[in-house]
């Protein structure tokens, strides 16, 4: 049986060292980003899909929070097979914005 060719554009990624602080704050000041922010330090690499992930948002939103996060230089994310699977870029966002990152993983999750 063939492989189906992917019609998917392969996601552009922009490294933390080209992301203002403005940037990288606006990412993480979104809700739904922080979860999945959250949800992904939380995870292996390379182990979530991006509809495997437990938001209140539809599959365009996710999309878009899923772009904001590559353009702050949070999230890399690669095609295998028909699943788009996701990492957090954590080592390189931690040398270019030492702590912000630990920050927001250890907020008070109740707010």
């Amino acid at each position: 049986m063939a492989e189906r060719a992917s019609h998917r554009v392969a996601p552009e990624h922009i490294h933390p060292d080209d992301v203002a602080v403005q940037t990288a704050l606006a990412a993480l000041a979104d809700p739904v980003r922080v979860t999945l922010v959250r949800e992904l330090a939380d995870s292996a690499e390379w182990t979530r899909s991006c509809g495997s992930f437990d938001v209140p948002v539809g599959k365009a939103a996710l999309s878009h929070h899923f772009a904001v996060l590559r353009g702050a230089g949070l999230v890399e994310q690669r095609d295998e097979g028909p699943r788009r699977v996701n990492r957090l870029r954590r080592e390189e966002f931690e040398a270019r914005f030492p702590g912000l990152l630990d920050l927001v993983l250890r907020a008070d999750r109740a707010h």
